[in-house]
């Protein structure tokens, strides 16, 4: 990566983040049962697999939001350097690294991505083209090249931009899902 893309995307991560932290509680709550509105109106069957993540800090939404999925519902867990592993939701999480909440259930490796019929991405910003950008450790770029389902960032309204610095390796999303829209295919 040449230093000004490194430049670029630090610098656009550290507006994101400072916007993320200026929102009120009320406006994170609001953010968050419109979230899961439109988590619960997405048209899933039991027998499908959603890899989703539990929002923590200044992410858009929370835990409610899985509730609406009325599926079988794939938590992260992180490990390091390799791809993400998997544990299923049910309802039970423990502390873990990164400030984050992990499932407490068996782990069913970084291949159980690949079964899921939608995965639910965090990240900073993601371009009307897909582009998508996050904290930058890197988890999920190891993890989404497994994937063959639909891939979907979850962004506040005003985290959908017209560009944002990507890389050869960097795996577009096919679309968005925002608190005043919804999920939106791009």
């Amino acid at each position: 990566m040449t230093s000004d893309l490194r430049d670029r995307k630090a610098t656009l991560r550290s507006r994101l983040l400072a916007a993320r932290r200026a929102l009120s509680p009320e406006v994170r709550a609001l953010e968050a049962a419109a979230l899961a509105a439109h988590v619960a109106a997405l048209d899933l069957s039991p027998d499908q697999t959603v890899c989703a993540f539990l929002p923590v800090g200044s992410e858009p939404g929370d835990a409610s939001w899985l509730d609406g999925l009325r599926c079988r519902v794939l938590l992260p867990v992180v490990t390091g350097a390799s791809p993400l592993d998997w544990a299923e939701h049910t309802g039970e999480v423990a502390p873990a690294g990164f400030r984050l909440l992990e499932p407490t259930g068996p782990r069913l490796g970084a291949s159980a991505i690949a079964g899921a019929s939608l995965v639910l991405v965090p990240a900073l910003a993601v371009s009307v083209t897909g582009v998508r950008i996050g904290k930058g450790q890197g988890h999920y770029d190891r993890s989404l090249p497994l994937v063959k389902a639909p891939l979907v960032g979850v962004v506040r309204d005003c985290e959908v931009l017209a560009e944002v610095p990507g890389e050869p390796h960097d795996v577009r999303m096919n679309g968005v899902l925002t608190p005043s829209i919804g999920l939106r295919w791009l």
